[in-house]
């Protein structure tokens, strides 16, 4: 029994480019991830102040005259948070190890109310509708505030990442409004003036970033 030989078609010369060119791209692809490990566990070994260096010269990477380090992965719109706007955020908290010590949460505050320094200076860097990551040195995160006892002592030494999402962002203006329209109206039913913090601007979830 006899087999017909079936001839082969010449391989056109540009899929034998673009063949060429999807190997090198899955070697690129291999060797890049390779090395993004490698470049990981390296920074991780390296004492704060030495990877706070490296990692300002990293892409994408911005950082403030205080030595806070940021990262814009989605820019927002409108105006920059101020001094009393209220802020709604969604923030995630982890070390540089990957450790979590701040689970997803929600949160919302007034700019203003007493925050590490260094959360507080990113957010005022957002606009509504941004997503920021914060990379916060020791003396802008729990560092800064007086030695104690619990979760804040045992962070003190520690760089603090923080990944945060601006979901509503109301003016002071506006806030200093509703309060008023608050007040008025309690006057007139005969009740006493509210005090404390305005409408909207609740205190933080537990864990978040507040002594």
């Amino acid at each position: 029994m006899s087999v017909t030989a079936v001839p082969l078609q010449p391989v056109k010369r540009s899929y034998k480019v673009w063949l060429g060119l999807g190997v090198a791209a899955a070697i690129a692809l291999a060797s890049g991830m390779a090395w993004t490990g490698t470049r990981t566990a390296v920074s991780q070994s390296l004492p704060n102040d030495q990877f706070l260096t490296w990692h300002k010269g990293q892409s994408g990477i911005q950082t403030t005259a205080s030595g806070l380090q940021y990262q814009v992965i989605v820019p927002g719109e409108g105006p920059t948070a101020g001094d009393q706007d209220g802020v709604s955020l969604e923030i995630h908290g982890v070390l540089r190890d990957g450790t979590e010590f701040q689970p997803k949460a929600p949160m919302r505050f007034q700019v203003g109310q007493p925050m590490i320094p260094g959360f507080t200076e990113g957010v005022k860097l957002m606009r509504k509708g941004s997503h920021y990551r914060f990379w916060l040195p020791p003396k802008l995160g729990y560092g800064a505030e007086p030695a104690g006892a619990g979760p804040a002592n045992e962070l003190a030494d520690k760089v603090l990442i923080f990944d945060v999402d601006m979901k509503e962002l109301v003016p002071a203006s506006v806030i200093q409004q509703m309060m008023m329209q608050q007040m008025m109206q309690q006057q007139q039913q005969g009740g006493a003036a509210p005090g404390g913090a305005a409408p909207g601007a609740g205190g933080p979830p537990q864990g978040a970033p507040i002594q």
